[in-house]
Order: structure tokens, then sequence, then C-alpha cells
């Protein structure tokens, strides 16, 4: 948290969500729950970091320790993939489908009505 909040002058209260983005969507999206949140959170973390730290190094990450930073060429990865979990959702074998499944079971059935 000192980084965000000394380094990069981010209020506490955002470099916590931050932090929390990242570590809880990174757990959601293994599990499939909440896949189109936690891809956003993902997603709009990954776009912040671009914009505030990783843009003034370009394009390409430091694979040979050549340039003093990172570049984005990992996050722009990282963005993409948030977008089509955004739209499409985690499929079939992700927690929320099976969560809807069963929702949808409930809902049709006329015993419960």
């Amino acid at each position: 948290m000192g980084f965000f909040t000394g380094t990069l002058h981010i209020p506490a209260p955002l470099a916590s969500l931050a932090i929390a983005v990242q570590f809880t969507g990174a757990i959601a999206l293994i599990l499939g729950l909440f896949t189109r949140v936690a891809a956003l959170g993902i997603g709009v973390n990954m776009l912040v970091a671009v914009a505030m730290v990783h843009a003034q190094y370009g394009w390409f990450m430091n694979w040979f320790g050549s340039q003093k930073g990172e570049g984005f060429e990992y996050h722009l990865l990282a963005i993409g993939i948030a977008i089509v979990l955004i739209v499409r959702g985690g499929g079939k074998w992700a927690a929320d489908a099976a969560i809807e499944n069963s929702l949808r079971a409930i809902d049709t059935n006329p015993a419960t009505a």
C-alpha cells in the first residue's frame, strides 16, 4: 500500500480498493464467480496501471533488463481478456452458469410457485 499512497500519491481508500480488486478478482475469475464484475475490476485496474506507470516505458516488457521500467504489453493482454469475459461471461463451466441454471430451475418449477 505504501507504493500506491507514497510513490503514486493515490488516496488510501482507492489504493485499498485496487489491492482488494487484484486479490479477490483473481480468485473470483479462477472460481468462475461474478466473472463479469471481476473482469471489469481487473480491466480497470490494468488501465490505471498503464496510464499511471507503464505507458512511459513503451510497448515491450523488460525481458532482458535493458530498460528502466516495464512496458504495457502484458497489461493490454489482460485488458483484452477482461473485455472478452465482460462480454461473453465465464462460460458453461463457470460457477456463475451453475448458479444461473439452478435459479432458472427454481423459477420454472411449479411446485415452488
